[in-house]
């Protein structure tokens, strides 16, 4: 272990060795790292445990700066672990890079079937028991770490002292098509609203969609589509995005001597904002978070978008419409146009048409919960069904929701201390 200082926080990086199938302890195993942080005041203190969960998949725990956002709050009462999840950031990166080193698209489909929430609840308890000596922990859980500890009250609730979650209550039993059905027309509306208080673009969305049809340019190896570029809609789920989106799209052009073309400035954003070379795991298991039993999840994001016309670029362009962004959906292009991806189409091919995924929740143990649970909901969450969320939370017993419409998806972002201040409270019975 070693440790080191930023303002206010005393930070140790902390690494595990985990089995990678966890009905095989005696197996292979992987490393897990995890930053533990505490409030330079209270170092030397015994102090209770929080565990973060960030969302994803396929994204590392968040670099904090010092006591930036909830952090600070965090710290008043924990020593707090940025649980890098397994196959990101520093816990055995799973990768373009690194996969091959598994073997084939087989070999590397096999390995990663094990990096679910199933996997990292199961990562967790090991943790857990070296870090408190047994004694049970808090979890936040953002986003897809919501999913892993609505698995944790599934599988391993002794470990559990209090759950809080924001924005990440899943469908107990939703297919991935079910899913998908429930976020076009999600998306659409925040489309609507993006385009109603910026009206200008569309008529910038529609130029920069022909051209790209047109001209398909690559940046630094990433093919520029209107698929790909429809896809920067994943922005609007944020508090922010709808800004941003705007400020992408106003670059769009500029004059040459061969005429007007897209800018470079806005090629390169658009290739960083739509590139998974950052988190690849994203891509390749966001449609396996859903899936449970024998029915595969068969790119349902790409089937289910068929039955919304209204979403096709090249027929928008046709007329006077529109050009409808998207959102947070995985479609089989991606691993033709990212080269981040593109040496792992098969793989991802191979666990699309996967049909042996563990059954991830228990709805009788969660009808039973005795850990306090408090959630944070969102009101019209691009990136998770409200509805869903509304009905696992009436499922898992105690559980507590704040029901908001103040924040967007990143609310323990944006909201920081007074999102967490407010779940603390409700998970304690004060509010």
């Amino acid at each position: 272990m070693s440790s080191y200082r930023q303002p206010g926080v005393v930070l140790t990086d902390r690494r595990f060795t985990v089995p990678l199938d966890h009905s095989d302890p005696g197996g292979e195993q992987i490393e897990v790292y995890g930053r533990e942080a505490v409030a330079a005041s209270r170092a030397g203190e015994e102090l209770p445990w929080l565990v973060y969960l960030e969302g994803g998949p396929g994204f590392g725990a968040r670099r904090f700066v010092g006591t930036e956002a909830w952090l600070g709050r965090a710290l008043r009462e924990f020593r707090v672990l940025l649980l890098d999840q397994r196959g990101t950031g520093l816990s055995t990166p799973a990768n373009r890079q690194t996969l091959p080193l598994r073997g084939g698209p087989r070999e590397q489909a096999d390995y990663l079937a094990h990096f679910r929430s199933d996997s990292i609840v199961r990562d967790c308890e090991l943790i857990r028991l070296q870090l408190t000596g047994g004694a049970p922990w808090t979890v936040l859980g953002q986003s897809f770490g919501g999913f892993c500890a609505v698995r944790y009250l599934s599988a391993a609730p002794e470990g559990l002292k209090e759950v809080l979650i924001t924005g990440g209550l899943p469908s107990l039993d939703a297919h991935a098509d079910d899913v998908y059905r429930a976020a076009y027309p999600r998306i659409e509306r925040k489309v609507a609203a993006h385009y109603a208080r910026y009206p200008q673009d569309v008529e910038r969305a529609r130029a920069i969609a022909a051209y790209l049809a047109e001209h398909r340019p690559e940046s630094a190896g990433h093919r520029l589509t209107p698929e790909g570029f429809q896809s920067l809609g994943i922005l609007l789920g944020t508090g922010s995005g709808s800004h941003q989106l705007h400020y992408l799209l106003e670059n769009a052009f500029v004059r040459t001597p061969h005429g007007t073309e897209l800018a470079d400035t806005f090629q390169e954003a658009m290739r960083t904002a739509a590139s998974f070379a950052g988190h690849p795991l994203y891509a390749l298991l966001h449609e396996a978070i859903y899936g449970q039993g024998e029915r595969a999840t068969d790119w349902a994001a790409e089937r289910v978008r068929g039955e919304f016309p209204q979403f096709d670029a090249a027929t928008a362009l046709k007329g006077d419409g529109p050009v409808l962004f998207t959102g947070e959906t995985i479609h089989p292009w991606h691993f033709d146009v990212d080269p981040a991806l593109r040496p792992l189409r098969e793989t991802a091919e191979l666990l699309a048409q996967r049909t042996d995924w563990p059954v991830l929740y228990d709805p009788e143990r969660l009808a039973v919960n005795e850990v306090p649970v408090a959630a944070a909901v969102y009101h019209d969450d691009m990136y998770v069904d409200t509805a869903d969320s509304l009905r696992t939370a009436a499922a898992i017993r105690g559980l507590r929701t704040w029901v908001t419409n103040e924040y967007e998806h990143d609310g323990v972002r944006a909201g920081g201390p007074r999102v967490l201040d407010r779940l603390l409270s409700l998970v304690r019975d004060e509010a």
